[in-house]
Order: structure tokens, then C-alpha cells, then sequence
């Protein structure tokens, strides 16, 4: 492949950056949208009936529309902030897209209240009606869950109390990471970084490297915990008041709405995930081993295997996606091309980005753009594949009517680790020794272990987290407490260090919009491997299969998903074992290869 442009391109969706003339144009069209369809809804007090198919239509339309130019707007303010989080322009336009979210979540209250108040008969016969027909779901659903909220105008005064409560402790969290700066002894000088670049350490060859980056960031992080932990418990008290006001006794309540799962299916998720945490453990101990340590510790985790750390350069990787991406969906290889041509990717290794890796769509252009931090590891390139499944995933939606496309957390991550996977096995057939094969089964099953035991960890702690806030402020003591005891338990009491502060260090923690950002992690990697068995069963006539379900994901609940298309039943353990099954074989492989005996 060509050099690459790293560096993302926006103009194409607004010209001008954070200064943009035309997006503040576009900004301020959007606010006088909002209020004349808040009007409108208000204005709106006789209920519909089943003659009233081409206002309610009309009605439906608009809020759909209102809802992508939001979207478009807030995927183009994600992106200014994450590349320079210091952008000022930036931020104070995220301060105006918070204030139009709350806007925007007063008409979303009326829209759901005038869906509330149809008769049931009436309801079901608008919602057959040709026009409305493949929104359905969509429709009923917010329907269904508006009869758990308050009236509209105490959830309209809750989202106007959010933007300079709320969403500002998120905002708060994103500029103290903006103004850290890591210093870290690293190959025999000092370099002062940013928290992406210290973490992009954390998997270096060189055990002294890995641990001069998590003692220097761990020692940030705990210099700036106590504001970390205001942030964190202002926005769980206002997540807790919340719910209390709407009667919700369960934390898990909303995120589970949000992911279409039932609590069954989590808890089975998760029950079955404990079971075979005990081959996991073999391979912890194994790699402590071939790494002549009596036990890892947390900066081990991720370690490569191997003596160096041969960097692989950005074009390299690309091709080796595009390539591996066509030998089970020439659709998936043409897209992935395309958005790296195209410069839909901002991956440059540089200062003041945000740490982490996303992406987000733009729903009017029909775009998608790639955050990530690159620099040279396999680890990267995994990173780079996850997130284009991501936008292949947008792209076979593109064409769906926008409230069609509402796809939850656990199912967004379906296509972007079924991609990852796609990845990790090619590299581990192309290994030439066997040492190279260790190499890429260690690799591989650091994931295994991120999604099993580190998120479950995050799980763990932030329910914990969540019941103990209920009594009152968590202290960072108490945080840290939390934090190493959740580790202890996810990781079975493997590791000889933990990561305390990792409460601080997550930005997971600190997002407003979703709660609970961490078992649609493990619940995507399992569903994926789940599918992904299937379709080495099946050969190729899959990739349609597999294209169809997720052009579905926006549209069905997650269990009727994955009856419809799979036919399997998420709520017993037998799925979540054939996930299972096929990742801990890569553990017996590995064991195998690294025994004294082979």
C-alpha cells in the first residue's frame, strides 16, 4: 500500500476545524430546529388516532432529522477534542452541544410522552402503517421505555440541570487529562509525554520501560486522584438521584435497557465467563514463566514475548488488514481500503491527543472517522482493525432509516472484534517458527484476558462502586480499595502488583451518555466468537449471513438477534461455552508449545 496520510481528514464534513464558519452556521440552525420542534411537540395535545397516519408520519420524520443533524454535529465536536484536547474552540463548542443535548433530550421527553399517550389500538396501527413500518421496533420501544421515566417536564428539567452538573464533570475529567504531562525515564533520558504516549508503553519489550511508565503514570494519577474522585462521585450522585426519582432500585436497570439485554443473559454472560477462568490463569502463570518471573505483575500483562520489539509501520499494517479482511469478505477488505485512502483515520503518534481509540459516524455525510494512536506494535494494528469493523458495521446501515440504525454498546462491538479476530488469526498462520506462533498466541490472548478478567474487574468495581455511593461520598482510599479488590478477584489473585488507581485512569468511568461502559466489552468479544465459529463452519456463504445480522442490530432486541440469525438462546450457558471453547484452545495450543517437554 502507498504512504498513508495519518492525520485524519474533516474538512470534507466542515471546513475550518474548531473555527469553522459553516459549522457554527450549522450550529445554529440545529438550536432553531430543536425549538420549533419543541414547540411543535408542545403544542401537541390531543392524542393521535389511528386517522392521524400522515401527522404522525410527518411528526416522526422531523425528530428523525433532528436527531441526525445532532449526531452529525456531536461526531465532528468528538473529533475536534480528541485531537488536540487542548483545542479551546473546541471546548467551549462541546459546552454548546451539551446545552443543545439538553434541548434536544426536552423534545426527545415530548416526543416519547406523545407516544406514551396514543391508545394502545391506535398506537399498533400507526406503527403498521407503510410509512412507518421498518421503524416499528424503534417506535415501540421508546414507548415502552417512556413508561419508565417521569413527565415530561420534570425529565426536561433533569436534562437542563445535566449540562452544567452532569455532563460537567465529564468535561472536567477530559481537561485535567489535557493538562497532565508524563515524565518517564525512557531509554536512558527523560522525556516528558502525553498520557496516550506513556500508555502505548505499558506493552513495551523492555520490562524496565513498562515499569518506569506504570510507576510514572500511576504516581499522575494518583497527584490528581482527589479531583478524579469528585468527578467520579458527582457523576454517580446525579446518576443515583436520578433513578431514585424514576424508582429504579437496580444500577443495571438503564444499561441494560440500553443494551436490549435482559439480566439473565448478562448474568449467565458472566457466570460461564468465571468457570473458565481457570485456563486462563494457566496461561498467566505459563508467561510469568517464559518471562522468568515468579508472578506478573499489572504492567506484565500486555508484554510481548518477544526479545525486541520489532515495530511494523502504518502502511504495513493497513495491508495486512485489507488483505485479511478480503479472505472472508471482499465487502469488509473494499471498505477498509477506502476509509484509509480516504484519510477517515487520525492515527498520528503526536502530543495532546486524548488517550484511547474510537469511532464515531457522521449520519448525514455517511461517513465514519477512526481516533486512534499509532505507533508501530501489533497491539496497534489490532486496534486499527477493531475500530474499522466499527465503521463497516455503520456502513451496512447507512441506508436504514436513521432511528434503525440506534444500535446499543454490546452489539457495537460485535463486527469490531469479529475483525480483530480476523486479524490475530492471520498473523498467528503466518508465523514462521515457533517461536513467532507463541509469540502471536501471547498476543492473542492478552485480549482473551483483557475482555475476560480486566473488564470483568471494571464490572465488578463499578457495581460495587455504585452500592457503596448510595451510603454517601466514596473516599480514594476507598476507591483504591475497590478498585485492587475487584483486580484480585477478576485476575483470581495472579498478579503480584495491581493497578489501584485504574478507576482514575479510565475514561470508561467518566462518560455521562452511557452507563456502565464495560460488559458490552466481553459481551461483543463472546458474541463475536460465537459467530466467528460459525462462519469458519460455513465457509464463505456467511459473510452475507453475517452482514444481515448486523444490519439488524438497530432493530431487535439482543437476544432475539441472536435467536433470529444464529439461533441461539443468550440466556443458557451452551453459546457463551462455544465462545469459550474456541478461545481457551488457543490456551491449551499455547501451553503445549511452551511446555519443558515440547
Amino acid at each position: 500500500m502507498n504512504t498513508l496520510n495519518q492525520q485524519w481528514e474533516l474538512d470534507s464534513i466542515f471546513a475550518g476545524g474548531s473555527e469553522s464558519n459553516r459549522f457554527h452556521t450549522f450550529l445554529n440552525e440545529l438550536d432553531q430546529a430543536i425549538q420549533a420542534a419543541r414547540k411543535q411537540l408542545e403544542t401537541q395535545k390531543i392524542p393521535f388516532t389511528h386517522n392521524d397516519v400522515q401527522p404522525f408520519t410527518a411528526l416522526v420524520e422531523r425528530y428523525e432529522s433532528l436527531c441526525k443533524q445532532f449526531n452529525e454535529a456531536a461526531a465532528f465536536i468528538e473529533c475536534l477534542t480528541a485531537q488536540n484536547i487542548k483545542d479551546q474552540a473546541a471546548a467551549q463548542a462541546n459546552n454548546r452541544m451539551h446545552s443543545l443535548g439538553a434541548e434536544l433530550d426536552a423534545v426527545n421527553s415530548l416526543f416519547e410522552t406523545v407516544l406514551r399517550e396514543i391508545a394502545d389500538a391506535d398506537f399498533q396501527t400507526l406503527i403498521n402503517a407503510p410509512q412507518l413500518r421498518a421503524i416499528s421496533f424503534s417506535l415501540n420501544e421508546k414507548r415502552t421505555l417512556s413508561r419508565k421515566k417521569l413527565e415530561a417536564n420534570q425529565e426536561q428539567l433533569i436534562s437542563a440541570l445535566a449540562v452544567d452538573g452532569y455532563h460537567a464533570w465529564e468535561d472536567l475529567y477530559y481537561q485535567l487529562i489535557g493538562k497532565m504531562e508524563i515524565t518517564i525515564a525512557h531509554h536512558g533520558k527523560k522525556e516528558t509525554m502525553s498520557v496516550s504516549q506513556a500508555n502505548n508503553l505499558l506493552d513495551d519489550a523492555d520490562r524496565s520501560v513498562r515499569q518506569a511508565a506504570f510507576h510514572a503514570l500511576e504516581s499522575a494519577w494518583s497527584d490528581h486522584a482527589d479531583l478524579f474522585a469528585a468527578a467520579l462521585n458527582h457523576i454517580a450522585g446525579f446518576r443515583i438521584a436520578e433513578y431514585r426519582a424514576r424508582g429504579w432500585d437496580d444500577i443495571l436497570d438503564e444499561p441494560l435497557d440500553y443494551n436490549r439485554l435482559s439480566k439473565q443473559t448478562l448474568n449467565t454472560m458472566w457466570e460461564t465467563v468465571t468457570s473458565y477462568k481457570p485456563k486462563l490463569t494457566a496461561f498467566l502463570k505459563r508467561k510469568a514463566e517464559l518471562l522468568h518471573l515468579n508472578t506478573l505483575s499489572w504492567y506484565d500483562i500486555d508484554a510481548p514475548l518477544q526479545t525486541s520489539s520489532e515495530k511494523i509501520s502504518y502502511e504495513e499494517a493497513a495491508s495486512f488488514i485489507v488483505n485479511h479482511f478480503a479472505s472472508f469478505n471482499s465487502n469488509m477488505a473494499s471498505f477498509a481500503k477506502k476509509a484509509l485512502e480516504n484519510r477517515w483515520i487520525e492515527a498520528e503518534n503526536r502530543p495532546n491527543k486524548r488517550p484511547g481509540g474510537f469511532c464515531t459516524s457522521f449520519p448525514i455525510s455517511g461517513q465514519s472517522r477512526i481516533f486512534m494512536t499509532f505507533n508501530g506494535s501489533t497491539s496497534n494494528r489490532s486496534t486499527l482493525a477493531h475500530e474499522l469493523g466499527h465503521a463497516y458495521h455503520q456502513s451496512l446501515m447507512n441506508d436504514l432509516p436513521y432511528l434503525s440504525q440506534d444500535y446499543a454498546m454490546n452489539v457495537a462491538e460485535t463486527a469490531s472484534t469479529f475483525s480483530e479476530m480476523i486479524v490475530s488469526d492471520a498473523g498467528q498462520a503466518q508465523a514462521k517458527t515457533k517461536q513467532e506462533r507463541i509469540a502471536f498466541l501471547s498476543d492473542k490472548l492478552g485480549r482473551s484476558v483483557a475482555l475476560l478478567m480486566n473488564i470483568h474487574a471494571r464490572f465488578l468495581f463499578e457495581t460495587r462502586f455504585y452500592e457503596a455511593r448510595k451510603a454517601g461520598t466514596v473516599s480514594v482510599d476507598q476507591l483504591n480499595q475497590l478498585m485492587t479488590e475487584a483486580q484480585r478477584e477478576a485476575f483470581c489473585n495472579q498478579l503480584d502488583t495491581y493497578h489501584p488507581t485504574f478507576w482514575a485512569s479510565k475514561l470508561h468511568f467518566y462518560i455521562t451518555n452511557w452507563p456502565f461502559y464495560n460488559f458490552p466489552y466481553t459481551f461483543g468479544y463472546l458474541f463475536s466468537t460465537g459467530i466467528y465459529v460459525q462462519a469458519l463452519q460455513e465457509g464463505p456463504a456467511f459473510a452475507k449471513k453475517y452482514d444481515a445480522l448486523l444490519r439488524d442490530t438497530g432493530r431487535m432486541t439482543t437476544e432475539t438477534l441472536a435467536k433470529h440469525h444464529l439461533g441461539a438462546d443468550l440466556t443458557k450457558p451452551d453459546f457463551w461455552c462455544t465462545a469459550l471453547d474456541y478461545i481457551i484452545r488457543d490456551v491449551d495450543e499455547f501451553l503445549a508449545l511452551t511446555s519443558s517437554n515440547n
